[in-house]
């Protein structure tokens, strides 16, 4: 091999694009994301003050305004039930939704707005060729429709993200941003997020995060040992990932330990062993000027020794007690506040909060910790987490390689462990194969919880006979351990007949609204005629009778139930009423779809006191007198009927 570099070759290129490579070795910062120079940076960079105007801190890149419109752009499409291709349709409250996420999630807003516990996705890491999006937010409906052959196609399709493309990180950041954005809404106070990442995106995912979340609820970063034989890049065996974990509210969420075996207490008093750790806050941006409320007096009495080292305090004042603050960490010079705030403190003074004396003399706050597990590790290095044990995973549910690069049902159990509780809600709007829905089921067998779980996967292709699209696979996966599950369990003696788990999934697929939609911005917008003219058409198209023709009582059904508030799992219960088909949730929540309603239907259907009635419009056959009468009923009883 030559000792001398390889030189440029001046003469097959361009000299203007020789010139602007050089440009950007020296300078890379001028370079907007679009490979463009911006001029007013350069001029900064060389010493020449320009005016950047009004300044703020925060993230911006191209296309951020759109993303954000889109955000609040209303969805016009429904979920229809499926199950044909479900499991315990009618019982089961897990979901598998196909479709893509951003719209589903729109769909979710009203039903699941805090309602979900923790949320965990795998997105695309945006390695060059590996995410697909709507090339047009304004019609992210129609694009997903012509994409997975609902519609017929005009043209437009998702593509994908070449690191050749101008806007190549934009084009991400505005892809995960609005997904993001609409999925905190569905978060409890005290839910949390994990999101697994490589390090193409993860600084931007860090700021979308920061500001989506707010950077006071960053909880930490897990490094993953995915990869331990390491994947050769020439310059770097590459063998992590990572997994950023946010909370909703930091201060509402409370986290469990993993189960570790074995574990040694030092102390033990009478209501069993246990061992102590500081009260303070380790975090050091924690600190009285951002956590004021954090930052309060303990007072112990030096002359009341409960046990041991342990002694008594108070949160008032008192004569000869001693004043104890956080400590102020010895490295960084910085005050600590408290772990807990002062009410959730008073309640547990000198049962699992105490005075303690270390062996220098001085007094501490510590907390009695019983737990017999440990505290989950920001670095997970052990081999069942790999991607390799998550793609023998999928192989024999399979007996095939069916999926790349799945992640492991353990490293996704671990979260679930550490961030629900038995009988929460988990939602990955990224599924992929069905790794979370797998992790729940499970977790659930282990411990007799009934976690559930809802998952969002587009329909990609992966010109595969036999599972045509990724959903495909991500259903069939979640069938088989189901049925695996059952079969391990048939013959057992059931102990526990009042607790059974949920094992199964309602399958929804997005569409077009069952209803006449008409987006009266759409004739209106300006441009070209012939593009107004496409605009109408799309339109006209969505609103076409013979689409809806092809739905079922059931679609309808959900999606007036959907839109009303409620969950997509909730019981209902199918009723004759005056000859007339009814739907009733929770006994005072009733739905008709039939054609025709009549004054009998009413008056018996009033006699149950309901709260709300809905039903279609055209069920009073321009019958106004009926119509009235039926209002003045429902409304003498104090409960609303609407129409559709």
């Amino acid at each position: 091999m030559s000792d001398n570099p390889e030189k440029l070759d001046l003469q097959s290129q361009n000299p203007a694009e020789v010139r602007r490579e050089e440009l950007k070795r020296i300078l890379p910062e001028v370079f907007t994301d679009e490979g463009k120079i911006d001029f007013d940076q350069l001029k900064r960079t060389l010493g020449e003050w320009v005016d950047p105007g009004k300044e703020r801190y925060g993230m911006q890149w191209p296309g951020k305004a759109d993303c954000l419109k889109s955000v609040q752009k209303p969805s016009l499409g429904t979920l229809l039930p499926v199950p044909v291709e479900s499991v315990n349709f009618d019982s089961t409250e897990n979901m598998i939704i196909e479709g893509d996420n951003l719209e589903v999630l729109k769909l979710l807003q009203k039903s699941y707005v805090g309602k979900v516990k923790m949320i965990y996705i795998d997105p695309p890491y945006n390695t060059g060729n590996d995410f697909i999006y709507p090339d047009n937010y304004s019609e992210n409906l129609q694009t997903y429709l012509e994409y997975s052959e609902q519609t017929d196609s005009l043209g437009k399709r998702f593509s994908t993200n070449s690191d050749t493309d101008g806007r190549f990180h934009s084009k991400w950041m505005n892809m995960i941003y609005p997904r993001l954005f609409l999925a905190r809404n569905l978060l409890s106070d005290d839910g949390l997020v994990f999101i697994s990442i490589d390090d193409h995106e993860l600084d931007n995912l860090k700021k979308i995060c920061d500001e989506v979340f707010g950077d006071e609820n960053f909880i930490g970063l897990f490094v993953i040992n995915s990869s331990p034989s390491a994947i050769d890049y020439g310059h770097i065996g590459k063998m992590h990932d990572y997994v950023l974990f946010y909370s909703k509210t930091l201060s509402d969420i409370t986290t469990s330990q993993l189960t570790e075996e074995n574990k040694e207490f030092k102390f033990s008093d009478k209501l069993g062993p246990f061992n102590v750790y500081p009260l303070y806050n380790g975090n050091v941006a924690f600190n009285p000027k951002t956590r004021p409320n954090l930052y309060y007096p303990f007072y112990v009495n030096p002359l009341n020794l409960i046990e041991d080292n342990f002694y008594e305090i108070s949160l008032e004042e008192k004569p000869d007690w001693i004043k104890v603050y956080p400590v102020t960490s010895k490295k960084e010079g910085i005050q600590r506040v408290w772990r807990w705030g002062r009410s959730k403190s008073q309640g547990e003074l000198n049962k699992e909060i105490v005075g303690y004396k270390n062996e220098s003399g001085e007094f501490r706050i510590v907390q009695k910790s019983r737990h017999t597990g440990k505290v989950i590790r920001s670095l997970q290095v052990d081999k069942d987490i790999s991607t390799r044990r998550g793609t023998g995973e999928l192989e024999n549910i399979f007996g095939s390689k069916i999926f790349p690069f799945p992640k492991s049902k353990e490293l996704i159990r671990r979260f679930i462990s550490v961030g629900i509780g038995e009988d929460d809600i988990v939602l990955d709007f990224f599924a992929g194969s069905g790794t979370t829905a797998h992790a729940v089921l499970d977790l659930n067998k282990q411990d007799g919880g009934n976690r559930r779980f809802i998952l969002v996967q587009l329909p990609e292709p992966t010109n595969r006979k036999d599972f045509p699209t990724i959903s495909e696979i991500t259903k069939e996966r979640v069938r088989r351990v189901i049925k695996k599950l059952n079969q391990e369990e048939s013959g057992k003696l059931d102990l526990d007949s009042e607790k059974k788990q949920d094992r199964g999934f309602k399958v929804f697929k997005l569409a077009p609204s069952n209803f006449k939609v008409w987006d009266a911005s759409q004739g209106s917008k300006s441009g070209k005629s012939e593009e107004r003219s496409k605009l109408l058409q799309s339109q006209l198209h969505l609103t076409k009778e013979t689409e809806l023709e092809k739905r079922s009582e059931l679609d309808f059904l959900y999606e007036i139930i959907l839109k009303d508030g409620f969950l997509l799992s909730e019981k209902v219960e199918v009723l004759m009423i005056a000859g007339k088909k009814a739907y009733c949730l929770r006994d005072l929540y009733y739905i008709s779809l039939e054609s025709a309603l009549t004054s009998e239907f009413f008056d018996s259907l009033a006699k149950r006191n309901p709260n709300r009635l809905v039903c279609l419009e055209s069920a009073f056959g321009g019958d106004d007198a009926l119509k009235s009468n039926a209002v003045q009923l429902f409304k003498s009883k104090e409960a609303k009927l609407v129409t559709v």
